[in-house]
């Protein structure tokens, strides 16, 4: 009977988890979706010129750049209701208050105002960026080895959520009501977060805090260097860069592709904004379970070199065309093994992390990701031009075999985790 009441306890505690996980996810992408597709659609249906609204594009350096603050938030602490959950949901009062400024611009009635919607959209992302720091930190200390799986999966599900939420009931609600409401909804949503937030699973404290501001910012480097030595490190950080390259290269070319090949703009955008993130849910919500039944070590395996042969729908395409139909089964088969892949993903980062610095190693790790995503991806356009479509696509594919060598050094099959991963058993937190 007790055995049996622990099982169900444990059941009830790790659903809680999950539940909050997804929560604060749906926290991380709504800010996101706001300032730039919410505003982008606003700025358009005002008559602002299209250079203009380009210049959005940099409202995204903050969540490139998030690392450099990521420290002082490791460091000072915001104590009640825990060291993480306190940031969080000061940042989620911010962000809501950020985005009810927006109700009270008319740059279309007010040209000054136009300068004043850039300067709130900076301080929202800023705001943004932070708080997506905390809300990986805290996902990172809360769940345990065995539940990372499909607590990745529970977050991008989350951030699926608020990315339906903004881009298809936000729009819906300016169409109808207009685009000050659109905002006034997008506030109240991420203000709902705020006493969630409060409410969610407490953190352990840790036994050994950062003591200063010089700890915090090397800290985070040396207990990495120290627990995984320098070669495995440096094999490690190369694993993060390239395990979703095949990935950032289909994304990067994907909807050019798609134009070219003769698709209408609307079809594109509601196969791959709509039945696209139905399918990468599902295929997070597929690996994450998946991923507590044969662990991290075979997840990265399997769910890697899936995620890359999944480019062989487009590959398909480039070299035998095809209409809507076959647009749907290939959207569906990339999405789904892109969304298996993340969720394994996110678990070797959280894997990574000591709890002590895991806002600033989790920062950190994410950039070194994002530069599969921009500097390794960004040549894709010129060499389609030298092999054109189809050996391109066959190409991204390819480039999984550095991961996969990786995998064989850091990552052995029959291990539980990579050489390297923090282990709480040896390492004081």
């Amino acid at each position: 009977m007790f055995l049996e009441n622990s099982r169900k306890l444990n059941r009830k505690r790790s659903l809680e988890r999950t539940i909050f996980v997804s929560i604060e996810g749906f926290a991380s992408g709504l800010p996101l979706m706001a300032i730039t597709k919410l505003i982008q659609g606003w700025l358009a249906a005002i008559g602002i010129p299209i250079g203009i609204i380009g210049i959005l594009g940099l409202l995204e350096l903050p969540y490139t750049l998030k690392l450099l603050w990521a420290p002082m938030i490791d460091h000072w602490a915001i104590p009640w209701p825990d060291r993480r959950r306190g940031w969080i949901a000061l940042l989620q009062l911010l962000i809501g208050l950020m985005l009810i400024v927006f109700t009270r611009l008319d740059p279309s009635q007010k040209p000054n105002d136009l300068l004043l919607v850039g300067i709130a959209a900076l301080i929202t992302a800023v705001l943004s960026a932070s708080q997506d720091i905390v809300v990986d930190a805290y996902r990172t200390d809360l769940l345990p080895d065995s539940e990372r799986g499909i607590g990745a999966a529970s977050a991008t599900f989350g951030y699926r959520i608020a990315m339906l939420s903004i881009g298809g009931g936000g729009f819906f609600i300016a169409g109808k009501f207009g685009w000050s409401n659109a905002f006034l909804f997008a506030a109240f949503l991420m203000l709902c977060t705020a006493p969630i937030t409060i409410f969610a699973p407490k953190l352990r404290k840790l036994q050994n805090p950062i003591k200063n501001i010089k700890e915090a910012i090397i800290g985070p480097a040396q207990e990495f260097l120290n627990r995984t030595g320098k070669a495995t490190a440096l094999q490690l950080l190369l694993l993060i860069l390239l395990y979703r390259w095949p990935d950032g290269l289909l994304s990067l070319m994907a909807t050019p592709f798609l134009i070219k090949a003769g698709f209408e703009p609307e079809i594109i955008g509601a196969i791959q904004g709509g039945w696209g993130i139905a399918a990468t849910i599902f295929g997070t919500a597929i690996g994450g379970i998946l991923f507590t039944k044969i662990g991290l070590n075979k997840s990265l395996w399997i769910y890697g070199i899936i995620g890359a042969l999944s480019n062989l729908a487009y590959w398909a395409l480039a070299q035998y065309g095809g209409g809507v139909k076959e647009l749907l089964v290939a959207v569906s088969i990339e999405n789904f093994c892109g969304g298996m892949m993340v969720s394994a993903f996110l678990a070797l980062l959280m894997g990574l992390c000591n709890p002590r610095f895991s806002a600033t190693q989790y920062a950190l790790f994410s950039s070194i990701f994002a530069l599969s995503r921009s500097l390794l991806s960004a040549p894709g356009g010129f060499v389609v031009e030298k092999i054109g479509w189809s050996s391109f696509f066959a190409l991204s594919i390819a480039t999984a075999i550095p991961s996969i060598l990786l995998l064989a050094l850091i990552a052995p099959w029959n291990g539980n985790l990579p050489k390297g991963a923090f282990d709480p058993n040896k390492v004081n937190s």
